[in-house]
């Protein structure tokens, strides 16, 4: 252990795939900061603590069972010339129910339905959010983990860095949920981002890899358009108001 501390390259692997957790990590934020917006702000809060925590121990276990998830990549099932392994599985499933989840809640953004959390009790309301935050967990910390185990050699490193990652989204997760409930127009963009993560999934399923350069300059890109958006509306409200 001492050896790592004293090391650059182990620094420098730390620091190369904590950029690399936190990158991945953005996908998980989004989904909590649009799962958690239809539930009250008192339980949005600790349903945000409870999936970045499950988060965190989903990816904890998994760097501990190496072999086992290595294991993951062998192909396990065969179809029209194609191997798919646990993985490739997992993933399509993982972005089949993103697309799924992403188009029902577009769905009932555009049709003004706000009866979803209506229909259901608080506490069943509340728990149906942390099922979906696991289920999501699960897939997005398969993927990140198993970069981590093609990044660095020393599992220390490896807990280091998701648990920098781990603090630092639950860090920025209550300011992006908070911006996205304040911001419709905002939340049909994370559903838009949604949707397009559970094709990149989906794709890498089935072994087609989406760079995930291109999609995360989209998402920066969007973003940067609606934050001059929500700016300018700003600007405009403040402008109207007269002045005393």
């Amino acid at each position: 252990m001492m050896h790592l501390l004293t090391s650059p390259e182990a620094w420098a692997a730390l620091l190369t795939l904590t950029a690399l957790e936190i990158v991945l990590g953005i996908d998980n934020v989004i989904f909590l900061s649009v799962i958690v917006s239809r539930i009250p702000e008192k339980q949005a809060h600790r349903a945000r603590q409870v999936g970045l925590a499950l988060a965190l121990i989903f990816r904890i276990i998994l760097l501990s069972l190496l072999v086992w998830l290595i294991g993951l990549t062998a192909p396990v099932l065969s179809f029209s010339g194609y191997g798919f392994s646990w993985r490739d599985l997992i993933l399509i499933g993982g972005g089949l129910f993103l697309i799924a989840k992403a188009t029902h809640e577009i769905h009932g953004e555009v049709e003004a339905d706000d009866g979803e959390g209506d229909a259901r009790s608080p506490r069943s309301a509340f728990f149906w959010v942390i099922v979906q935050i696991v289920i999501i967990d699960i897939v997005f910390s398969l993927d990140s983990i198993i970069t981590a185990i093609g990044m660095a050699q020393d599992i220390e490193i490896m807990i280091a860095a998701v648990v920098i990652a781990c603090v630092i989204m639950y860090i920025s997760s209550g300011p992006v949920s908070r911006f996205v409930a304040e911001h419709p127009t905002t939340k049909m963009l994370a559903l838009a981002f949604l949707v397009l993560i559970g094709v990149a999934l989906v794709a890498d399923g089935f072994q087609f890899h989406i760079p995930r350069g291109y999609i995360y300059f989209a998402i920066a890109f969007s973003a940067a358009v609606e934050f001059f958006n929500v700016l300018a509306k700003r600007n405009r409200r403040n402008s109207r108001k007269p002045s005393v």
